[in-house]
């Protein structure tokens, strides 16, 4: 199994899972980054081909070594969940070893077409996650129901220890995304906090690098209780977090992903994209995302497209006071603290 980019293979995980649950003496190979190999700590027995795209993979005799390394494990069927020139390399040269391969369809054209035709036009495309089970039946294999998957229950991670055990509300901020389109402005997230603050026992928030670091230490200034943990955790303790908390203020952004994956209620907001397009957080309420009805929505599939307008009023649209009510409202409907602490007894 081929995946790559951060919220794609949190996206694969539920359904790795139902094929382990379908088919529990099949041997399963993930070929990813190291660095994803926490969100599958859940699935049982998955085995992993590490992929070093700068090293030993690299170009078409990387891919075609990384084709040798599958054969000499055994591997005899390849799905790819991915869709890229490298994994369809990859594919040909399993292919000419004899594997069996399927790839992703990704309707490419659908979503051009949503893009033209905006929202009120279109209608829910189909979920990268229903994308994925169709490779596995196109492999012949036929998972367990993906309503099955059950994330398992962490614990409050070393670093928030201090803030543990858990006695009222706690929210995930993640204000970041890589393109502006799927940004909420800083500014209006940081009154969104401050309005959340009051009503919340601690409010943690969530980015990487350097940048949002500095950017993120400076939302600590809006009260006791708000919190950054930018590059204080391992992912690993990051998705132990993300499970303890009641609920996730995300973009359409990997946070939404990972946060799904641990089983938590994500608050999204979307600006030049559109949940139509089948990149919404596994598991997670239509009635969670916090959209403008504007006809120029969705103007990207990815988000990576400038604003026509210049000022992003997709964004600018949903306002701080909106998105603190939906959290709080959200959060205190599946408030963790009894579950959690039980656990932790």
């Amino acid at each position: 199994m081929r995946t790559s980019a951060m919220g794609d293979v949190a996206m694969t995980v539920p359904v790795v899972a139902a094929v382990r649950r379908a088919y529990p003496k099949m041997r399963i190979t993930v070929i990813t980054r190291p660095f994803f190999r926490p969100f599958f700590a859940d699935v049982e027995g998955v085995e992993f081909v590490d992929l070093d795209l700068k090293g030993r993979h690299k170009g078409v005799a990387g891919i075609r070594l990384l084709a040798d390394e599958l054969a000499e494990r055994g591997v005899d069927a390849v799905a790819d969940l991915h869709g890229v020139l490298r994994s369809h390399l990859l594919r040909s040269f399993m292919s000419l070893k004899g594997c069996k391969t399927a790839r992703i369809r990704k309707g490419r054209i659908a979503k051009r077409q949503l893009i033209r035709q905006g929202y009120q036009n279109s209608k829910q495309l189909r979920t990268s996650i229903e994308r994925y089970f169709e490779v596995m039946h196109r492999l012949g294999l036929t998972p367990d129901k993906i309503e099955n998957w059950t994330p398992s229950l962490r614990q409050v991670p070393q670093p928030i220890q201090p803030y543990a055990p858990k006695k009222g509300v706690w929210i995930g901020v993640s204000p970041f995304a890589m393109h502006q389109g799927k940004a909420y402005p800083l500014e209006l997230m940081a009154k969104a906090v401050e309005k959340m603050a009051p009503e919340a026992e601690q409010i943690f928030v969530f980015g990487g690098g350097a940048k949002e670091k500095e950017l993120a230490a400076g939302m600590e200034q809006i009260a006791d209780n708000v919190h950054s943990v930018v590059g204080i955790m391992s992912l690993v303790e990051e998705m132990d977090l993300m499970a303890n908390l009641d609920v996730m203020v995300a973009m359409d952004s990997s946070a939404m992903h990972m946060s799904s994956l641990v089983g938590t209620n994500v608050v999204s907001i979307w600006g030049a994209t559109h949940p139509y397009a089948g990149f919404y957080g596994f598991g997670q309420s239509p009635e969670w995302a916090l959209q403008a009805e504007m006809e120029c929505r969705p103007c990207s599939v990815f988000g990576n497209k400038p604003c026509k307008w210049g000022d992003y009023r997709c964004m600018t649209a949903i306002t701080p006071e909106t998105v603190a009510r939906k959290a709080l409202e959200t959060a205190r409907q599946n408030c963790k603290c009894e579950k959690i602490n039980a656990q932790t007894k």
